[in-house]
């Protein structure tokens, strides 16, 4: 395991919670970041996929990052998503977040045009690291399954080399694990910190030198999570890992954004969550009783949200 990572152990993707007319709820939403704190988070991986983030327009980005803060949310414990397909808004978005004193930021590539040349996602980043300047580090989202733009070995060593200490780390939502893998290989050694977003590849990785996860079901499984963090080394951390792995094929077993937000509103007894922008749309009660039967039998118990 990564010692001494800026954002080592679980991070949450966490949730955006809105109102019945889709605009961001951002009581409800700090009270589900300060109930993972509680349990078992280390950090808030705000603003990502799973957030609904590109559903979200920049003015709406901001006032949650400003939001949260002023709820109480220290701004060192998020890492907030703000790569676009616009290189001005990254930067605006990334600034912000500098501003208010995250220590790092998330950034997908630019995902709109396809097959872009290692040259030219070169040229984002740098633009973005120059013009946004200050101290805080960029973090490389590889998610080829949803942006089609893939974070290359290639293209990350060729940023630390530029920006050596600035381009701090990735998180690889492939769902390969050899690619995962292979940033630790060859890059982990010098202080770049790897993170899955995969639960069940959470144990593993810390084994191999990994930093750790930002993942979308520790919404709800965050302290399994934490118990594998913890006893990364352990017997009881493989033993939880088993549990953790179940938790992921639950939630993932529905659509993953509703399935969660159904299983947040049914733990808080607040069916305000279930509230979702289209193209997503709520769970059907048959597929919602199905979700709940499948993730109950991972035996998890969820303490009573705050």
């Amino acid at each position: 395991m990564m010692k001494e990572a800026l954002y080592g152990g679980v991070n949450a993707a966490v949730l955006t919670a809105m109102t019945p007319d889709l605009s961001v709820d951002l009581d409800r939403m700090a009270r589900h970041c300060q109930w993972l704190l509680a349990n078992g988070c280390n950090g808030l991986g705000i603003l990502g996929t799973t957030g609904e983030a590109n559903s979200l327009g920049i003015s709406e980005r901001i006032s949650v990052l400003e939001g949260l803060a002023e709820r109480g949310l220290p701004p060192a414990v998020m890492l907030p998503g703000t790569g676009t397909t616009a290189l001005t808004d990254t930067v605006l978005l990334t600034r912000r977040a500098a501003e208010l004193g995250c220590r790092g930021a998330l950034l997908l590539p630019p995902f709109f045009y396809k097959t872009p040349s290692e040259d030219g996602l070169f040229a984002y980043f740098s633009e973005v690291i120059q013009r946004v300047g200050g101290d805080i580090r960029i973090y490389l989202y590889h998610f080829p399954a949803q942006s089609a733009v893939p974070v290359t070995l290639g293209l990350i060593g060729r940023l630390i080399k530029a920006y050596p200490g600035k381009v701090k780390g990735v998180k690889d939502s492939s769902g390969d694990f050899a690619n995962t893998k292979s940033y630790v290989d060859v890059f982990a050694a010098d202080g770049f910190e790897v993170y899955c977003g995969d639960d069940g590849a959470l144990h593993a990785l810390l084994q191999e030198g990994g930093a750790g996860c930002i993942t979308a079901a520790a919404n709800v499984g965050s302290a399994i999570s934490a118990l594998v963090y913890a006893n990364w080394d352990r017997q009881a951390g493989a033993d939880a890992q088993v549990t953790l792995s179940a938790i992921r094929k639950a939630v993932t077993s529905a659509a993953l954004i509703p399935g969660l937000k159904a299983l947040v509103a049914r733990h808080t007894g607040d069916a305000g969550w279930q509230a979702i922008r289209p193209p997503h749309l709520p769970l059907s009660p048959e597929a919602r009783t199905k979700l709940f039967a499948t993730f109950d039998a991972c035996g998890l118990k969820l303490t009573p949200a705050g």
